[in-house]
């Protein structure tokens, strides 16, 4: 079932989604990328590191910051998430014909090339990847 998120809270669910898409991230940087609170994060994190899915270490790169990383629990339970996502995604689009599917593709392609040119979409991309927008004021 979708809505049970593999026994995991929403918020956590998004955590955990996003470990797996970036790999090991700042606490801080992770909860830009979601676009939670700190405190929100930090009581998240704290129950996966307490089930084992995610470990909380002092950053190597900047001692005044936690790196989250996915354990191997964690990896599964993310693997896991995608396939009930992949195949209830199938499941719908099962019930449309041909052309219906053609339609909702080519919106979900113009909706993401929207995103991608939206400035206030940016904040969630690490820095490397953010487009400058052509209205910013330096």
């Amino acid at each position: 079932m979708v809505a049970d998120c593999c026994k995991t809270t929403n918020t956590q669910c998004h955590l955990l989604g996003e470990l797996g898409r970036a790999g090991p991230l700042p606490l801080s940087e992770l909860g830009s990328r979601v676009m939670l609170e700190k405190s929100w994060v930090s009581r998240a994190v704290e129950t996966m590191a307490e089930r084992g899915l995610v470990t909380k270490e002092a950053n190597p790169a900047d001692a005044r910051s936690w790196l989250v990383t996915l354990t191997a629990d964690g990896e599964r339970t993310v693997a896991e998430l995608d396939r009930t996502l992949d195949e209830h995604a199938e499941k719908l689009l099962e019930t449309l014909n041909e052309r219906e599917r053609a339609a909702v593709e080519n919106s979900l392609l113009l909706l993401m090339k929207a995103l991608r040119e939206d400035a206030a979409a940016m904040c969630c991309l690490p820095l490397g990847e953010r487009k400058e927008s052509p209205h910013a004021v330096n």
